[in-house]
């Protein structure tokens, strides 16, 4: 109900995974008054050069994270906390003796934001900050406003007071359409909690959604961890590949671009390898999901999870699935047969295609057949040259320009992270991007979007900023050399932003609906929609330039990159389904009729075509279970309608102001305060386009 949609998925928006990667006030005191900023640098240059270290201010005062005084120590989390559990108490108060009306919303609204406002920053500091104190504190902030959710989304008093409003169709009928969506979503996250049971059963389902947080905790620190084994067991010729603490090999990764067909295959079976641990932990995170679904009155997770989405249930998932399987069936076939050739051509010893080769020979085969050796582009992608792309492109569509500002004593977490302050042409100040783009230790490797702060229409008739940070791993720039990008890397860039306009455009009146705060096979459009403009040569020839020369990249190297993508893509997409689709029976109909390793080879060979390799299992490392549980096919469905927005609006010209303009108005602008449906459908049909569905 209360804290971004329920609390129960990760605010972190995060980058599909790729064939081979696996009460605070003191915000406002950051925020500058809507207007030109004398503060301000160009975005370009602010990325190209290293930070010069904070202004020389021996007394000013610390802020604190992203400008709150409290969080000046690991100490300010059990501050904040405290402070809006208190305001909280407060607020279900009020909520209690308002008569029903627009206010009751309003009410519910606040005390969404009021926990939000702890919840969601420290869910971002618990993975994020690099001191160990910050992140232990964060977690525990999560963990107790999560437990406090969850008891809100149980108590009586509080949907009684929203089920007033409800109840009364004359009232509802007065409400303008955002409104009453909003309390109709409040409501929906009451009923889906079990508000509807008896006082023992609420208990349990409080009970079994604190344990769900704790184990989707656990479950995703594990996904991460690096697997230990003695060097001695490796062969001497491949240990410079890997990470060595004393006498064992650190193996974080699959290593899947690895040129050694022999690292990829011990890369993959011993990052693969299962952890008794983890397996427990993930077999728990189902079958309390599940209990949960059928306490509270489904029959699946799934059903109870794709509840309010474009697709609505787990039978139009997999009907989508399967149909995009059986399109890209004959494809993926040829694409394997064409990479298995490659193999054959490099090592006839050990042609056997595995699934630890596919990313690095469809790899060769474009940079053989097209001549895009990563190298020959990193020159011309230059942190900097891309970030002013990015700019441009904005700035052309919507009017929009990004300033880099330099942040406050103690307002970022690592040195190298750039604040970027979104200003419109003519509405001003539309809220802030933290670019924490760099490599470093302990940093995870997956690329993100988190919101910090959703925006919102304050009772004084002011708006509140939206604030989100974007998580990258971008190498870091040395004394001669700026961070040079790869295509891949650029494209990425290019998707997390379409996360953070989607969060600054998506201006509602109540931040239970702001930005990405929607469904989530809505929520990727706009991420995926920038790929778009990532890969026209109208849009890269308006920054790609030489980092040393200044030269424009030229058209056909371009024409050649976006060629090369078409190399195998039946084969990646195909990878995709697969994922989609174990993310569907692990989430549907309980108890699992064989071991989830089982289920996991059984699927890979029926939706992927390659073979399980025994003693391994992926599904441990296979992160997105938890912000994307029953919902990994948001991105295949995602890519339909951000495909079909681009053909429709930009294709002709990606620059086009008015498109850009009706994007806004009609799309992002919403968030999730608009049924999505109401959005992707045909205006003249009223139904969602039959390719969408089809792919």
């Amino acid at each position: 109900m209360l804290c971004a949609r329920g609390l129960g998925g990760l605010r972190a928006r995060a980058a599909p995974l790729r064939p081979g990667r696996a009460g605070l006030g003191g915000l406002g005191a950051g925020i500058r008054a809507r207007g030109v900023s004398t503060s301000w640098s160009p975005v370009g240059a602010a990325f190209n050069v290293k930070p010069q270290g904070r202004r020389l201010d021996l007394f000013g005062e610390r802020r604190g994270l992203f400008g709150v005084p409290e969080l000046s120590s690991p100490e300010g989390f059990r501050i904040a906390q405290e402070n809006a559990l208190r305001k909280t108490d407060l607020l279900v108060e009020r909520a209690r003796c308002t008569p029903p009306g627009p206010q009751t919303v309003l009410i519910f609204d606040e005390l969404s934001d009021s926990l939000c406002r702890v919840a969601d920053l420290a869910d971002f500091v618990k993975i994020a900050h690099p001191e160990p104190a910050f992140r232990e504190a964060a977690e525990e902030a999560c963990r107790s406003i999560g437990t406090v959710v969850e008891k809100l989304n149980t108590n009586v008093e509080l949907y009684q007071s929203l089920q007033k409003l409800l109840a009364d169709e004359k009232l509802m009928d007065s409400l303008d359409p955002e409104t009453r969506r909003v309390a109709e979503l409040f409501m929906f996250d009451f009923e889906i909690s079990g508000i509807h049971l008896d006082k023992e059963k609420r208990k349990r389902a409080v009970d079994l959604n604190v344990k769900i947080l704790d184990l989707s905790s656990t479950f995703l620190m594990g996904t991460n961890f690096p697997t230990k084994i003695e060097k001695h067991l490796l062969p001497a010729h491949i240990h410079h590949n890997f990470v060595f603490t004393g006498d064992h090999v650190m193996i974080d990764g699959l290593h899947a671009e690895a040129p050694d067909d022999l690292v990829r295959e011990a890369a993959y079976k011993i990052f693969l390898y299962p952890n008794a641990d983890q397996l427990k932990c993930l077999e728990e995170l189902l079958s309390s999901r599940d209990l949960l679904a059928k306490l509270v009155g489904y029959s699946t997770y799934s059903h109870r999870a794709l509840q309010g989405t474009i697709a609505k249930n787990p039978e139009t998932v997999m009907e989508f699935l399967e149909k995009l399987s059986d399109k890209l069936s004959e494809r993926t076939v040829k694409d394997f047969e064409m990479i298995r050739g490659m193999k054959m051509k490099l090592n006839p010893q050990n042609s056997e295609l595995m699934p630890w080769d596919p990313p690095y020979y469809s790899g060769v085969i474009r940079a053989e057949r097209y001549n895009i050796e990563p190298s020959l582009y990193c020159p011309f992608f230059s942190l900097g040259a891309c970030m002013e792309g990015l700019n441009i492109l904005f700035n052309k569509l919507l009017g929009i320009s990004l300033y880099a500002e330099q942040p406050a004593k103690g307002e970022v977490w690592c040195e190298d992270v750039r604040k970027l302050a979104v200003v419109h042409e003519s509405e001003g100040l539309l809220g802030y991007i933290y670019c924490d783009f760099f490599q470093r230790a302990d940093k995870p490797h997956q690329d993100c979007h988190f919101t910090i702060r959703g925006g919102r229409l304050k009772e004084d008739g002011d708006y509140q900023l939206p604030v989100v940070v974007l998580m990258l791993n971008l190498p870091h720039s040395s004394r001669n050399l700026p961070t040079l990008l790869t295509p891949g890397m650029m494209e990425n860039l290019f998707h997390e932003m379409g996360h953070a306009m989607h969060s600054m455009l998506g201006r509602t009146r109540y931040q239970h609906v702001t930005g990405t705060r929607c469904p989530t096979d809505f929520a990727e459009v706009p991420s995926i929609l920038m790929e778009y403009f990532a890969n026209d040569y109208r849009v890269v020839n308006q920054f790609a330039r030489h980092y040393q020369t200044g030269q424009s990249l030229p058209k056909n190297m371009v024409s050649r990159l976006c060629e090369s993508k078409k190399v195998c893509a039946a084969a990646d997409m195909q990878l995709q389904v697969f994922y989609a689709t174990l993310d569907q029976i692990y989430h549907g109909k309980h108890p699992l009729r064989k071991s989830t390793t089982d289920i996991l080879k059984e699927t890979q060979e029926k939706f992927y075509g390659l073979p399980y390799v025994p003693n391994t299992a992926w599904q441990l490392r296979f992160s997105h279970l938890v912000g994307y549980g029953a919902k990994y096919y948001s991105y295949l469905m995602s890519r339909a309608v951000a495909s079909m927005v681009w053909k429709e609006c930009f294709l002709q010209d990606p620059f086009n102001r008015a498109a850009g303009e009706r994007y806004r108005r009609e799309m992002l602008a919403h968030g999730g305060g608009k049924e999505p449906m109401l959005m992707v459908q045909d205006d003249e049909t009223g139904q969602v386009p039959a390719h969408v569905m089809r792919q």
